[in-house]
C-alpha cells in the first residue's frame, strides 16, 4: 500500500512538474513546498536504537547558488525493550549550491543552520512516567537535488545535529524505565538522513 501511494505521488509530481512556471528573472524567489522521510542515527549510548519519521518544508532561493530550507521533523525510535523516544526538529538551513551552473539536472551542495528540538522518553509500559526535554541545536551536511524537470526535484541529504541543554538519558532499573536530566548544559548528537520530494509553486521576485 505505502509503495503505491508513493508512486502515485511521484507520478502526480512529474504532472505538476511539467507545466511551466513564469519566472520573473533568475533563480532568486523562488518558492517550492515538500515533504520528506527521515532516518535519525543516534550517537549517544547503544540503548538508542535507529529512529525514523516524516516531515515537511518549504523553500526560499535568494539567488542562484544560495536556497534556504524551513522545516519540521518528527522521529519515533525504541530505547530498548522498555520504553520510546519522540523527536520533532522545527528550524531552518542556509543550502549553497557547489556548481556555477543555476539548474543542472545534478545539483550538489552544502548546508548549515539551526533547530529547536522537543524530545519526550515514555515508558513503554506506564506513559504516565516519562520525561521531556526542550535543546536549541545547530546541524550541517551535504545534499544533492536530483532536478526532475524544472519545477519538481528529489533531494537526499545527509547532516550531523548538536543539541545543546540538558542531557537526558534511560536506563531500566527492577523492570521500570528511569529518566534521568543532567544539571546544567550537555549536548546529545546524531546523524540524520532525509530524502524529499519538492515542488516549485512560485516565483516571488
Amino acid at each position: 500500500m505505502k509503495a503505491i501511494i508513493v508512486v502515485t505521488a511521484l507520478i502526480f509530481s512529474l504532472h505538476l512538474g511539467a507545466q511551466d512556471l513564469k519566472m520573473k528573472g533568475g533563480n532568486a524567489g523562488t518558492f517550492s513546498l515538500g515533504a520528506r522521510s527521515s532516518i535519525g542515527i543516534v550517537n549517544d549510548g547503544k540503548w538508542q536504537k535507529t529512529a525514523f519519521g516524516a516531515g515537511g518544508q518549504f523553500r526560499l532561493r535568494f539567488s542562484d547558488r544560495v536556497n534556504s530550507d524551513w522545516f519540521l521533523d518528527y522521529l519515533t525510535a525504541d530505547l530498548e525493550d522498555y520504553a520510546w523516544r519522540t523527536d520533532v526538529h522545527i528550524g531552518w538551513s542556509v543550502m549553497y549550491y557547489l556548481l556555477r551552473n543555476p539548474a543542472p539536472v545534478f545539483q550538489p551542495y552544502i548546508l548549515a543552520g539551526h533547530c529547536f528540538e522537543y524530545l519526550k522518553f515514555t515508558d513503554n509500559k506506564d506513559w504516565n512516567n516519562h520525561s521531556v526535554r526542550y535543546s536549541a541545536s545547530i546541524q550541517a551536511g551535504a545534499g544533492v537535488s536530483f532536478n526532475i524537470t524544472k519545477r519538481f526535484d528529489i533531494s537526499v541529504v545527509a547532516q550531523y545535529m548538536l543539541h545543546i541543554g540538558t542531557k537526558l538519558t534511560a536506563a531500566k532499573v527492577n523492570d521500570i524505565a528511569v529518566f534521568t536530566k543532567s544539571s546544567g548544559v550537555g549536548t546529545q548528537d546524531h546523524i540524520l538522513l532525509h530524502i524529499s520530494l519538492n515542488y516549485k509553486i512560485a516565483d516571488l521576485w
